[in-house]
C-alpha cells in the first residue's frame, strides 16, 4: 500500500523539479496565474507571460483582514510559512529586514501562516518582532485562490509584481541576498 503512494509522490516531485520557467511555466489558458512550476533561482516569468495573481482575503494574526488587491501599484512578496518549519523561521526574520529596509520603495511583504497553530504563530511574530503582516491560514487555502500553487513543501514564495501579476514562484528557501536582486529588478519594472 506505501509504494502506490510512494510512486506516486515520486512521480509529482519529479515533474514539479524538471520543470522549466518561461511560457511552459505559467498556463497560458486564460487571463489568470495558474501554477504549472517554480521559477529558477535568480529569474522571473518573462513580463509577458506573466499572468494575474488569484485575489484573496485573509484575517491577519491581530485580527483584522486584508486583501492582495489593496497592495496594486506594488512588489508584494508573499511568503507562505510555519513555526515547525525550521527553514522557515530561519527565512522570517531575514525577510522582515529586507521589508524594513525596502517598503519605502514601494515594496509590501505578506507571511501566510499555513497549517499551523495560532498562538504558537504569534508567539513567533512577537518574540522576532516581525512587522509586515502574517494571514493565518490554518487550512492552507490562500496558495490555491492565488493560482492553483500546491503547497507542497514549506517555505516558498511568490512574488507579485505592480500589476497584481505574479513575476515569481520559489518552492525552496531563500534569503535575503537571494531575494534583494529580484526585488530591485521588479521595482525597476514600469
Amino acid at each position: 500500500m506505501r509504494l502506490p503512494r510512494f510512486l506516486a509522490a515520486a512521480a509529482l516531485a519529479a515533474l514539479v523539479l524538471a520543470a522549466c520557467t518561461g511560457k511552459n511555466a505559467v498556463d497560458q489558458s486564460g487571463g489568470q496565474f495558474r501554477f504549472v512550476s517554480g521559477t529558477t533561482l535568480g529569474k522571473t516569468y518573462p513580463v509577458g507571460d506573466r499572468k494575474k495573481a488569484g485575489d484573496f482575503t485573509g484575517t491577519l494574526l491581530t485580527g483584522s483582514t486584508m486583501k492582495l488587491s489593496q497592495h496594486t501599484g506594488k512588489v508584494v512578496v508573499i511568503n507562505f510559512w510555519a513555526t515547525w518549519c525550521g527553514p522557515c523561521t530561519t527565512e522570517t526574520p531575514q525577510f522582515d529586514l529586507v521589508y524594513r529596509a525596502d517598503k519605502a520603495k514601494g515594496v509590501d511583504f505578506i507571511g501566510i501562516d499555513t497549517k499551523d497553530i495560532r498562538s504558537q504563530a504569534e508567539a513567533f511574530v512577537q518574540d522576532n518582532d516581525i512587522s509586515y503582516p502574517i494571514v493565518f491560514d490554518e487550512q492552507g487555502e490562500t496558495a490555491l485562490r492565488l493560482g492553483k500553487i500546491p503547497a507542497l513543501a514549506l517555505p516558498f514564495t511568490v512574488i507579485i509584481d505592480k500589476h497584481q501579476r505574479v513575476a515569481v514562484v520559489y518552492l525552496n528557501k531563500l534569503t535575503a541576498k537571494d531575494l534583494q536582486p529580484l526585488l530591485d529588478k521588479l521595482l525597476a519594472e514600469s
